[in-house]
């Protein structure tokens, strides 16, 4: 097994100590690649900073050229990617596929942005001081783009940092996350195979506690980070000076609102809470975590939800039928059984699950939780649910703004009044109505408030956080 090699500029290297990637399922080794020295971290930023010029000045046509061909690459290859990301993560290989197809939508997405980033015009005759004069709005690059991502989408979270930079014209230095950069420098592999300038991206693996450097380095004004709450609280007080993006997750929440009674509704919503609660093993930032139900419906919604949650098939992720694969490590799993145990010795109730088998952690649902307790609170990211009962919509509304994040939420109802109250009144960055918080569209403004971070992905959104407008003011037009 040879070490897959990174990226340094646009070039294939390899740096001096190695790594082993190993799969989370029963640990057995799955690639191998090197850590970047810091002669190459130096040359992978000054390479960044010394091509943004020519980056920033690069046609819509060749920006969207790239973009094309990786989407176009991702497609052709999703087999092989998707059973890298099921080896390297653990996740099932049909979300591994799901999330292959997105990574193509995000690069096909980019390149469509690209072609009709166009600015805007805008006449300031509106006074008289000013007839004859128009304005031309356009946006450019704040320079080059640090992306640190998290482990849990390896490659479309990737992704989502790399193709709106390209798209707007900005060198991109990427630090994957420690557990899983295989699937990151096979991106890197297809960068590589198109014209972009040398120097427009890297991708560098590197242990958490370098990335400090990176953060600190004033020749990348741009820092997009996506992960833990700590660490990118650490961010914006290490670069108070940056242009700082940060998801940084959430504990998000399911209402089931007094209309949604019939039984075909309760069925519904039960199985898709169900699913998207363990489709990543809790893994993700907008799995379902807390539920709350209206109390006239509490009886009859909850066996559904335990019956749903029994029916997902636990096991080795590489089979087409798991539906719930390994955490990333065990002690990953370790901590989900420990705020699960904290949970029942205060009183919780655990209505399936609550065995640990290695990395695996079942499916939980617990019911009974008291308020405080960290299942409530933090961010489990672990396939564990907390089922609670609310006496109307309102007290529904307020269950989940108490929190101390804010990402998405979910509100099952059919009524449009309750799905605008929900809309103006819920302190978060998304409200899905009729489904789960786990909606997500690659195109879409996507981020949060409170302790979710700041900023948005999404296409559009990133490349309007990597750019800032520029004016040009044209006098003595005959509009």
């Amino acid at each position: 097994m040879e070490p897959t090699p990174f990226f340094v500029a646009g070039r294939r290297t390899h740096g001096v100590d190695e790594v082993t990637v190993h799969h989370p399922y029963d640990g057995r080794p799955v690639g191998r690649t090197t850590l970047a020295t810091a002669d190459q971290v130096e040359a992978a930023v000054a390479a960044a900073a010394g091509v943004a010029a020519t980056a920033a000045a690069l046609p819509a046509h060749a920006r969207a050229a790239a973009l094309d061909h990786v989407s176009r690459r991702l497609a052709e290859r999703a087999e092989e990617i998707a059973a890298l990301i099921t080896a390297e993560n653990g996740k099932p290989v049909k979300w591994s596929r799901a999330e292959v197809g997105r990574a193509v939508s995000t690069f096909r997405w980019a390149a469509e942005e690209a072609r009709r980033d166009s600015g805007e015009l805008q006449r300031l005759d509106t006074d008289p001081a000013a007839t004859g004069r128009i304005a031309l709005i356009r946006r450019v690059p704040k320079g080059p783009v640090l992306g640190i991502t998290p482990f849990n989408f390896p490659l479309n979270l990737v992704a989502h940092k790399v193709a709106p930079a390209l798209a707007v014209g900005a060198p991109i230095v990427v630090k994957p996350a420690p557990a899983t950069p295989l699937s990151a420098l096979l991106l890197g592999e297809l960068l590589a195979e198109t014209e972009l300038p040398e120097g427009m991206f890297s991708v560098l693996p590197l242990p958490n506690e370098r990335a400090a450097e990176l953060v600190a380095d004033p020749r990348l004004p741009v820092v997009s980070f996506t992960g833990s709450g700590p660490v990118g609280a650490a961010i914006r007080r290490a670069a108070p000076e940056k242009h700082v993006t940060l998801e940084l997750g959430g504990n998000a929440a399911a209402l089931i609102c007094e209309d949604w009674a019939g039984d075909e509704d309760l069925t519904f919503a039960a199985r898709r809470i169900a699913t998207f609660a363990n489709y990543q093993a809790g893994q993700s930032c907008i799995a379902v975590q807390r539920v709350y139900v209206h109390e006239w419906l509490y009886d009859g919604f909850l066996p559904r939800l335990v019956a749903a949650v029994r029916e997902l098939r636990t096991g080795d992720p590489t089979d087409p039928l798991t539906d719930v694969g390994p955490l990333v490590s065990v002690d990953a799993a370790r901590r989900v059984q420990a705020w699960v145990d904290e949970a029942v010795a205060a009183g919780a109730t655990v209505e399936t699950g609550g065995e640990r088998d290695g990395a695996t952690y079942p499916p939980t649902v617990l019911s009974g939780v008291p308020r405080g307790a960290k299942v409530c609170v933090e961010e489990v990211f672990g396939p564990v649910l907390v089922v609670d009962r609310v006496e109307n919509d309102g007290a529904g509304f307020a269950a989940v703004n108490d929190s101390a994040y804010g990402l998405q939420a979910g509100v099952f109802t059919r009524r449009l009044d309750v799905a605008f109250a929900a809309a103006r009144t819920l302190e978060v960055g998304g409200v899905i109505v009729g489904d789960v918080p786990s909606y997500r569209a690659d195109q879409m403004p996507y981020g949060g408030v409170k302790g979710s971070g700041v900023g948005r992905e999404g296409l559009r959104s990133a490349m309007d956080d990597y750019t800032e407008p520029r004016v040009t003011v044209l006098t003595g037009v005959q509009l």
